[in-house]
């Protein structure tokens, strides 16, 4: 069974002395939080990830869940470890404290959601799902609507899904038809079909409150007339307690490449009776609040599965041998070298490690923003938080499940033939992190988002003040001679993306078929040059504790070195992501369809 070691230094790290998170006075109900009380909750979550959810991993990928009799089971032990999940308090750790949250910051629980992706992908999903329909009903929803769904959400006792698509429509909601028709006492008859919804029935819980798209019988074409409904699968009598079974029911079961654990249903409502969430025909921007929850949260998906598996390829680097070294034995005592030693070899995992480090620091800053855009008391300063977040949430999503995903192909590339093999769970590892890259948006659409949407809006409002943070580092980093090839790395990539975002910005009027055919590498570019800010960032904490002198002088060498490695890796990528996107894009929207 692959082994895992929750990132628990590099939590500390981040929280406390890159992003600051003591010392932010002006954010709502920071000042309840400490190291103490942080540590303690992290440590209790990587407990709990490392001992129940680890071993169903691969438990669950085996057995999937099953439709028996109308009704999914999930994986032996799935029911017993949501149970103690629910018991534990950790779906309440950062809802609000008015419906039975805890009310911590999205900065901590961001990276409890990244151990428990970790450990068990599949299992994760369940509470995940469920935390962005709280978000969602919490947002938007009436006062009677919270007081309803939001306790149950909250405690676990209740799960929740998001019913978007049908098998004709996909990405394009314009098109879904499922209908809502009002009935009596302020309910609406849902009915219609949805595909690929995951967590869509299973036992774990007493209830399922499901979110759903459809259109009233006056609503216009296109997304401006989708309306969002809260219908649960048992109804909810006015004192509180479960009622008759709502019309609605699982009628298949998706047979995927990973995630086996988690059920991903065909669900069919059948004038099932449920409650609209906010205004009608505002279903679209009710949704959103849950679609950019979770894509966040499939963006520490594509990381957690990526730091497993960078773990346990480096346990077997350390410990498999296979050949010399070319500059001579390291270890003439044995019959041959640990791979480790082969360049190659530490290229991947070099790679991983970069990566990973560098892509939980810019969740870290990520959750920050939304806490910022929340919590601060400053309406300016929350309105500019909102705005980086909604620019890097693409980012987030995009980039870091691509990058995510290769790392995992190749921690399994370490392992050579064994890596094939389903007993060592590096498989299992890539196909799992394999769905991060279609779900919730396909990575092209995230690009296209990011491009059409977040860089071309408001005047580039968001990009420019991102673009401010990153001269204001630079400008005070400039005079450190050991900050200097960080910062010069930084400039470099950050040049690349403004040349890119002006070529995109200049070519688009005339041509806007540009948008589409850049996209990908902008993202791509936008991702690297967003890490070499954290790296030139967490570079720059680094120096000043090794000067200032530490007790833990390894642990920040190790960040120097990584650092290192990341600008001289994948920071140079920057020019020749630029170059491609300069050269291509227009060659993209030109050629002729009878060439493919």
């Amino acid at each position: 069974m692959p082994v895992y070691q929750a990132p628990l230094r590099d939590y500390q790290f981040i929280l406390d002395e890159l992003l600051h998170i003591y010392q932010q006075n002006e954010l709502q109900g920071f000042d309840e939080i400490d190291p103490d009380l942080v540590d303690a909750i992290l440590q209790g979550m990587a407990d709990f990830t490392t001992e129940v959810m680890l071993p169903l991993n691969s438990v669950g990928d085996v057995q999937g869940c099953k439709l028996v009799d109308g009704k999914v089971v999930t994986p032996e032990g799935f029911a017993d470890a949501y149970q103690q999940f629910v018991e534990n308090g950790w779906p309440t750790l950062t809802c609000d404290p008015a419906f039975g949250g805890q009310g911590l910051p999205e900065v901590v629980g961001i990276f409890a959601t990244e151990m428990q992706t970790a450990t068990n992908m599949a299992f994760a999903m369940y509470p995940g799902l469920t935390h962005g329909a709280y978000s969602a009903i919490h947002t938007h929803g009436s006062d009677a609507l919270k007081n309803k769904y939001l306790s149950k959400l909250v405690s676990g006792e209740w799960t929740g899904t998001m019913n978007l698509t049908e098998s004709h429509a996909g990405t394009d909601l314009a098109l879904l038809r499922t209908k809502a028709v009002p009935a009596a006492e302020g309910y609406f008859a849902i009915s219609g079909e949805k595909i690929f919804i995951s967590a869509g029935d299973h036992e774990l819980a007493e209830n399922i409150v499901h979110l759903v798209l459809a259109r009233l019988p006056d609503a216009p074409e296109g997304v401006k007339g989708i309306s969002l409904f809260a219908v649960p699968k048992y109804r909810v009598n006015a004192d509180g307690s479960l009622g008759e079974a709502n019309s609605l029911y699982a009628s298949g079961l998706e047979h995927k490449m990973g995630i086996h654990g988690n059920s991903t249903c065909v669900m069919v409502f059948d004038g099932a009776l449920g409650e609209l969430v906010g205004e009608p025909h505002q279903g679209l921007r009710a949704m959103f609040t849950m679609m950019n929850q979770a894509r966040l949260g499939v963006g520490v998906q594509g990381l957690g599965v990526s730091e497993i598996a960078y773990q346990n390829a480096l346990a077997y680097a350390k410990d498999r041998l296979q050949s010399r070294a070319l500059s001579g034995a390291k270890a003439p005592e044995k019959a041959a070298d640990p791979i480790l030693v082969h360049g190659d070899v530490r290229r991947m995992l070099l790679s991983q490690k970069a990566f990973n480090e560098g892509a939980r620091a810019l969740v870290g800053q990520q959750a920050l923003w939304l806490d910022e855009a929340e919590r601060h008391s400053s309406p300016e300063k929350a309105k500019v938080a909102s705005q980086l977040a909604a620019l890097f949430t693409p980012v987030v999503k995009g980039f870091i499940t691509g990058r995510g995903f290769n790392a995992c192909v190749d921690a399994q590339q370490v392992f050579g033939g064994h890596g094939y093999i389903h007993e060592w769970g590096m498989e299992q590892f890539v196909r799992d992190c394999r769905i991060s890259l279609i779900y919730e948006g396909t990575n092209g659409v995230q690009a296209l988002d990011l491009v059409g949407r977040k860089l071309l809006s408001d005047r580039g409002a968001a990009m420019q003040h991102w673009s401010e943070l990153v001269t204001a580092f630079i400008k005070a980093q400039s005079s450190n001679p050991k900050m200097q090839p960080y910062v010069g790395a930084l400039m470099e990539c950050a040049a690349d993306l403004q040349k890119a975002s002006t070529y995109i910005a200049t070519n688009a009027g005339s041509n806007p078929d540009i948008i589409g055919a850049a996209s990908m590498a902008y993202l791509e570019l936008f991702g690297v040059t967003a890490l070499a800010w954290m790296w030139a960032r967490m570079a720059a904490v680094a120096l000043d504790a090794i000067e200032q002198g530490t007790s833990d002088n390894a642990f920040y060498q190790s960040k120097l070195k990584t650092a290192d490695f990341y600008m001289a890796y994948w920071a140079v990528q920057s020019r020749s992501l630029r170059k491609q996107l300069e050269l291509s894009s227009e060659m993209l929207t030109s050629v002729d369809e009878s060439i493919f």
